[in-house]
């Protein structure tokens, strides 16, 4: 599977979002797209699973544009997992999932003995079979992530996005979910603040800056201390911890006064 933006641009309110994004991901690529608040992170997250349409340029499913696709066919082939899922209904954790398996459905059909055991086999893989007959409101924030998640798998697609889905979590539950997603070894595009957790866990990222690709590659490639000053005008170290994996410590101001008082 492949899927490619190119030039791709967002105005919203008259602003002019996304100034322009190509990428390319293939295969069973992780890819984690990085940047400050109101980069394009998510607007270019939207833009490929079509919450909203570009103002300009394109985005390629397996080389054909997704207007040329029904949404039902993009539900069979891309599943998403965002930052907040609300419902006000009280549903159950099986109905939640069971949603998922709605791409595969033709108008009014009931569910069957396979969509409940595909929910069955969801619901083991975030390690959640044991709160089927809960009601999804009264989980906490990472077990209702877990079962979005599971809800996703549902649809059985080639590929999962990931519209920033761990940033309200704390670090047990990031991790746990971000594990779960790794070893399912399908496509991953994933908005990423955290930049521990995207260099961790990607093998490629995106730098986004003002709507624009500033560095793309391997996270040892993106990730430095040149980048994150520009990126995020704040000063950092990058070292490698006793696993060899890249680990970012921030310096903050009032750190950095102390240390040149003291000078």
């Amino acid at each position: 599977m492949n899927i490619a933006a190119s030039n791709v641009k967002m105005e919203l309110s008259g602003n002019q979002i996304l100034k322009g994004i190509s990428l390319n991901v293939s295969n069973k690529e992780f890819i984690g797209i990085i940047g400050p608040n109101g980069s394009g992170k998510s607007t270019l997250l939207k833009c490929i699973y079509r919450v909203l349409k570009p103002t300009g340029g394109v985005v390629m499913m397996d080389g054909k544009s997704l207007d040329q696709y029904r949404v039902k066919e993009t539900a069979k082939r891309l599943a998403v997992v965002s930052q907040h899922n609300y419902y006000n209904f009280e549903f159950s954790i099986e109905e939640i999932v069971l949603m998922g398996r709605a791409p595969h459905k033709k108008t009014m059909e009931r569910d069957n003995p396979e969509d409940y055991r595909i929910v069955e086999e969801c619901l083991k893989k975030v390690g959640m079979q044991n709160y089927r007959g809960r009601v999804f409101s009264t989980l906490s924030g990472g077990e209702q992530q877990r079962i979005i998640l599971a809800r996703a798998l549902a649809q059985k697609t080639e590929s999962l996005i990931l519209d920033e889905p761990t940033n309200h979590l704390d670090i047990k539950y990031q991790l746990q979910l971000l594990d779960i997603v790794k070893n399912l070894g399908i496509m991953v595009i994933g908005a990423f603040h955290d930049l521990n957790i995207a260099a961790a866990y990607c093998d490629k990222i995106y730098a986004l800056k003002a709507g624009q690709i500033v560095a793309s590659g391997t996270p040892e490639e993106v990730i430095t201390e040149e980048l994150i000053k520009d990126l995020y005008e704040v000063d950092a170290s990058i070292s490698r911890d006793k696993y060899g994996m890249i680990n970012i410590t921030y310096h903050p101001l009032h750190i950095q006064r102390e240390i040149a008082k003291d000078s």
